[in-house]
C-alpha cells in the first residue's frame, strides 16, 4: 500500500487501514503523526475505532489506542470489528455512554482491572478493558465490560434491579443486581455452541434480572430495546 496508514471515516467513527508488513513500532509512530496532523478535524472528537489491513493482538489494539488519546485530544469509545450485530451493539452504547456523559451520570474506565482492584462508581460504567479475576466492579447504574469480565461484578448497587451487566465476552466469578446475586456455578441461562468441542464463549451477553434471579443471555437488538 502507498500509505502505512489511511484514516477512512464510517458511521461511527474511524477505520484504520494499516499496512500489513511494515514493523509495528514504526507503524505505531506513523498512526501518530496520521492522527496529529488531523488533530485539527478530530479535535475532541468522541469515537469508535475499527482496524483494517493487518491483524493486531489486543495488546497491539491497546496500545495504538493509548498512543492516540494520551498524545492527541481523541477519545476513543471502544474497538469496533466488522461484524453487523456487534457494531449495532456498539453504536447504542456510544449513544448511551454520551447521553450519560452529556448529563453527568455515567463515567468511562480505560484500562484492564486485575486481582484485588476495585472499581466503585455513583453512576453507570463503561470499562475499555478485562476484569480479571479477583478484581470487582461496584455500580449504582449498569455495568457495561468492553472486554471480558471474569472478577466480580455488582450493579444497581442502589438497590436498582432493572439495571444490567453487558459484557463482550461474559465469564464472571460472580455478578449482583440489586439485591440478586448470581455465581459462575448457578443455572443461568445460556447458549451454547454446538460441535465435538465445547469452545469459550465470547459473544456479548447480558445480566439482568428476571423472575427475582439473574439471567444472561445473548445481547440482540431486541434485548437491548428492552432493558
Amino acid at each position: 500500500m502507498s500509505k502505512p496508514v489511511v484514516l477512512k471515516s464510517n458511521k461511527y467513527g474511524i477505520n484504520l487501514i494499516l499496512d500489513p508488513g511494515m514493523d509495528f513500532e514504526e507503524l505505531l509512530d506513523c498512526i501518530l503523526e496520521r492522527f496529529k496532523d488531523s488533530e485539527g478535524f478530530f479535535k475532541d472528537a468522541k469515537m469508535a475505532i475499527s482496524f483494517e489491513g493487518r491483524t493486531l493482538t489486543q495488546e497491539e489494539e491497546f496500545r495504538i489506542i493509548e498512543t492516540i488519546t494520551d498524545n492527541t485530544s481523541v477519545n476513543i469509545i471502544c474497538i469496533l470489528d466488522n461484524d453487523a450485530l456487534k457494531e449495532e451493539i456498539v453504536r447504542q452504547k456510544i449513544e448511551r455512554f454520551e447521553e450519560e456523559q452529556a448529563g453527568r451520570t455515567g463515567e468511562f474506565y480505560k484500562g484492564t482491572l486485575r486481582s484485588g482492584q476495585v472499581l466503585d462508581c455513583e453512576s453507570s460504567i463503561v470499562i475499555l478493558g478485562d476484569v480479571n479475576p479477583g478484581a470487582k466492579v461496584v455500580s449504582k447504574g449498569n455495568i457495561v465490560v468492553l472486554g471480558a469480565l471474569k472478577g466480580n461484578a455488582y450493579a444497581g448497587a442502589s438497590g436498582n434491579e432493572q439495571a444490567f451487566v453487558a459484557a463482550l465476552d461474559m465469564d464472571p466469578i460472580q455478578i449482583k443486581i440489586g439485591d440478586i446475586i448470581g455465581r459462575s456455578a448457578d443455572k443461568v441461562t445460556k447458549v451454547k455452541k454446538r460441535g465435538k468441542k465445547q469452545q469459550p464463549q465470547t459473544e456479548p451477553q447480558v445480566a439482568i434480572v428476571k423472575d427475582s434471579n439473574i439471567y444472561i443471555e445473548p445481547i440482540t437488538k431486541g434485548l437491548l430495546n428492552n432493558i
